[in-house]
């Protein structure tokens, strides 16, 4: 998938008129992500927004309903823009993943804010957003194919997405390892991440064909 491909899910395009539901959440994305669920604060969300506080409130019924429904609407975004199929090229999938989390940094900072606020407890909507997963992993075990056995495809999903978002999750860490001639390089950078998931799905390639 091209820059301009993956672009068109920037939350600063938009082709038609916002409704007072999506002002709301684009303004959210952006403040939540900035500050996160705890720290933010219902007026600063109105104040970006241009919309009046209180409907926040008959929209999403609270600041945790309303994160709640920014973090689903990211992640319907990254869903669209980089679906997982069956007999794709993963390491096309891992570069897709990639350059999704390089050039939309805020869904990777929810995350962590959200990470950081729920901790070990159930997420809102935990069961739907499994599914999600579920559906991934399903479309991963078909394209190991007979190498299945070999690779569990849940936890090598979760590698997979692990290694192409962490060097968006902290570039400060990169730059402290590898410097920021390498670090900073987005081509760089690019090539190590897919270079590495290769060499990991190589041995899964081989004996699939063996």
């Amino acid at each position: 998938m091209s820059d301009s491909q993956l672009r068109t899910y920037d939350t600063g395009a938009a082709a038609a008129p916002l409704t007072t539901r999506e002002k709301l959440l684009r303004a959210a994305r952006e403040v939540f992500a900035e500050h996160g669920l705890a720290h933010t604060r219902i007026s600063d969300i109105a104040a970006r927004s241009g919309v009046n506080r209180e409907r926040v409130y008959g929209y999403f019924g609270s600041k945790e309903g309303l994160f709640d429904a920014v973090v689903n609407d990211a992640l319907d975004e990254l869903a669209e823009a980089v679906p997982l199929t069956a007999g794709e090229d993963l390491v096309e999938y891992v570069d897709r993943v990639h350059e999704f989390h390089r050039l939309h940094p805020q869904l990777l900072r929810l995350l962590l804010w959200e990470a950081l606020h729920y901790r070990t407890e159930p997420l809102p909507g935990e069961a739907e957003r499994q599914g999600r997963y579920r559906e991934k992993v399903s479309a991963l075990e078909r394209s190991l194919g007979a190498a299945e056995g070999h690779l569990q495809a849940a936890p090598t999903l979760f590698i997979l997405i692990g290694l192409a978002a962490w060097p968006s999750v902290v570039p400060q860490l990169a730059r402290l390892i590898m410097g920021a001639d390498e670090s900073e390089n987005p081509e760089i950078m690019r090539e190590h991440v897919l270079s590495f998931a290769r060499s990991a799905l190589r041995p899964t390639k081989e004996e699939a064909g063996a």
